[in-house]
């Protein structure tokens, strides 16, 4: 049966009393708004229907904090004495007028965000607790932070110094960490990700990631690619099987499946005031020290010989080779050193 309940969110606490000058149901808490906290702990029993009133100035910061589903409106207190009784539909109103945290089954309230963060630690604990329970392996809970919002699928081993947060999903049979920060993105089954960071991206099945991998926000990662050692990538899509181990940054590119990156390669995507992509076929070998300036476009199979810079298209399963032929001079280092009597 439909829950009758109509709640009212006062943030009106003495903004002196925090750190960032933000109502205290404003403050994160494991990275999450404590009013989405709340939020998202009423609707778990039935309560659909919500007004937040709060200060002019703080009406776009309550409102990102409504959680999907919900039939919730930011409003002043002149706004919410006008309408809130159209607003409650004939529900029962009932009003909130101190910070508070659900901890487990209880909502605890508090006045200050020194109490705000003891009551963190105990959340912290449930919330990988809970994890726990659905068969993730969290070895070190004092040394990691998960955000209420991360879902994590069984079989999946989280590492210490790991932080997930946002609207993160990861799946089953993953290795994440040990220091990964991975941020509202969806991870699929068998991954890896080590030592790295990830933000707002897709990573298919059995992506190998890191260590000391940047994965900045807008990608998607096909299944079986390797993002190694010190990569970067940005705002670019890999096909299946694709690899780059070591010392590569690809922005701005749409990358075909099976291709090779060697170490060293880069795409060259910004000349000053515009960004421009690189498309680069299925099974391509991109030789190391490659540098690759878009827009251009190499087609499937092309092989990109090591230190060339490619400023026009290849073709399919043609070589591209653009570098000073190779001259040695005979006794050069001698003679120089005996100049110099080295």
């Amino acid at each position: 049966m439909e829950n009758k309940k109509c709640i009212v969110i006062f943030l009106t606490e003495d903004k002196a009393q925090t750190y960032n000058g933000k109502p205290l149901m404003l403050q994160d808490a494991l990275f999450c708004p404590i009013l989405n906290w709340c939020m998202r702990a009423w609707m778990k029993k039935g309560v659909r229907r919500f007004f937040v009133v709060c200060r002019g100035e703080d009406l776009e910061d309550a409102a990102a904090c409504f959680p999907e589903g919900a039939a919730a409106v930011a409003g002043t207190e002149e706004d919410y004495r006008r309408d809130i009784a159209e607003f409650a539909h004939g529900c029962w109103v009932e009003e909130i007028r101190e910070a508070m945290l659900p901890v487990g089954s209880m909502m605890l309230t508090f006045r200050t965000v020194t109490e705000l963060a003891q009551l963190q630690r105990a959340v912290k604990e449930k919330i990988a607790m809970f994890h726990q329970r659905t068969g993730v392996k969290v070895l070190d809970i004092d040394n990691t932070y998960i955000d209420p919002r991360v879902t994590i699928g069984p079989g999946t081993v989280i590492l210490p110094g790991t932080i997930l947060r946002g609207n993160t999903v990861i799946g089953e049979n993953c290795e994440i960490g040990p220091n990964a920060l991975i941020a509202d993105c969806e991870i699929g089954d068998g991954c890896v990700v080590n030592a790295s960071q990830v933000y707002d991206s897709v990573l298919g099945k059995d992506v190998h990631v890191g260590p000391f991998a940047h994965i900045r926000p807008h990608c998607r990662v096909g299944d079986g690619c390797k993002v190694g050692a010190y990569v970067e990538i940005k705002n670019a899509s890999f096909g299946p099987g694709t690899k780059m181990s070591h010392l590569t940054y690809v922005g701005d590119a749409d990358v075909g499946a099976g291709v090779n990156f060697g170490c060293g390669t880069i795409t060259s995507n910004y000349d000053g005031f515009r960004k421009h992509r690189t498309v680069i076929g299925d099974n391509a070998f991109i030789g190391c020290n490659t540098n690759l300036v878009p827009p251009v476009t190499v087609g499937e199979g092309a092989y990109i010989a090591a230190g060339t810079t490619v400023t026009k298209d290849v073709e399919p399963d043609a070589l591209a080779i653009s570098r000073v032929r190779q001259e040695n001079k005979p006794g050069w280092a001698k003679a120089r050193r005996d100049l110099y009597k080295k």
